[in-house]
């Protein structure tokens, strides 16, 4: 029987995973505190469909993550 890990496939060209509240967490090195922050300030929030009585949460697209915080952090490099 083939193992977990041998059955993997890579994503199709293109498709990139959505991360989780926890996963940009760590990603970036911040707390869930910053991340809040982050998305009061307008940072970019995947819409997620829920059914039934599932509960929903925020997903992540990292490219415009990053997107937004540079987009953010140059007028204040320009300052």
């Amino acid at each position: 029987m083939p193992k977990k890990s041998d059955r993997r496939v890579s994503l199709p060209a293109g498709l990139v995973p959505l991360l989780t509240q926890p996963e940009l967490e760590t990603y970036y090195g911040v707390s869930d505190w910053t991340v809040l922050r982050w998305i009061e300030a307008g940072m970019p929030v995947e819409p997620m469909k829920t059914t039934g009585s599932q509960r929903a949460y925020r997903r992540f697209d990292l490219e415009k993550v990053k997107a937004w915080h540079a987009a953010t952090q140059a007028p204040a490099a320009m300052a």
